[in-house]
């Protein structure tokens, strides 16, 4: 039975935040853990803290970085609900509800392959959900919408890595040429570097560790792959 999920991450404009707080609102260069994790939580229709931090567990993922996209920032006013130190409205010298400034970012035109490993009778219900979620899907943010469905097929493959190789070309590759890829994998703690991306808690925002490793990963011209199938 098949322990892997492949997700196609597509569109307009994604937003991955690692490290968002307060006034800016940044993004990964790829889609991290607990987006990828929110994004199946979404679809099958999970709220409870204590259930997304489960499915968080029982996962692992690594990510393709097909098409990486452009960086952007964004300029944002918030009005109202901005609270200070005291958990009041923040206001001016003149009392009037205080205007702020947000910077938030986003990766314009990017396309991910990412692969979900678990238990196979899990995978086979991430894949149902994907394919009729329970809530609409977005890309990070409610505001960044996929640009086609997610679901991009299953496989049985002992690593993250094999999976990632072994999954068809990007369709926006030149077919001509041969393509090299940056990809991230979550790894062991003594194989990787260490990032919060692990969801503890959605209501509070809460993360805790996990660790990847970064492979380039190359794939021949389309015309040589369909002759080494062949052979």
């Amino acid at each position: 039975m098949p322990n892997t999920l492949f997700l196609r991450l597509e569109g307009p404009l994604q937003s991955w935040g690692e490290r968002a707080r307060w006034t800016v609102r940044d993004s990964a260069p790829e889609p991290t853990k607990s987006g990828v994790v929110g994004l199946l939580a979404c679809a099958l229709g999970l709220q409870a803290d204590q259930e997304i931090q489960e499915l968080s567990r029982q996962v692992r993922i690594g990510v393709r970085c097909d098409c990486p996209g452009t960086m952007v920032r964004d300029y944002h006013t918030v009005v109202g609900g901005v609270l200070n130190a005291k958990g009041q409205i923040k206001r001016n010298q003149k009392r009037k509800i205080e205007t702020v400034v947000s910077e938030r970012y986003y990766l314009a035109d990017a396309s991910f392959l990412v692969a979900v490993q678990g238990a196979p009778a899990l995978i086979a219900r991430l894949a149902d959900a994907v394919r009729h979620p329970h809530w609409p899907i977005y890309l990070g943010r409610k505001s960044c919408v996929p640009a086609q469905p997610l679901f991009a097929g299953l496989g049985d493959y002992p690593t993250l890595l094999d999976a990632l190789q072994a999954a068809p070309r990007c369709s926006r590759w030149p077919a001509d040429k041969a393509v090299s890829v940056r990809a991230v994998l979550e790894c062991a703690p003594r194989e990787g570097v260490r990032r919060r991306d692990e969801i503890i808690s959605r209501t509070f925002r809460t993360y805790g560790a996990r660790y990847t490793r970064e492979v380039e990963l190359t794939f021949p011209p389309a015309s040589e792959e369909g002759n080494q199938e062949g052979g």
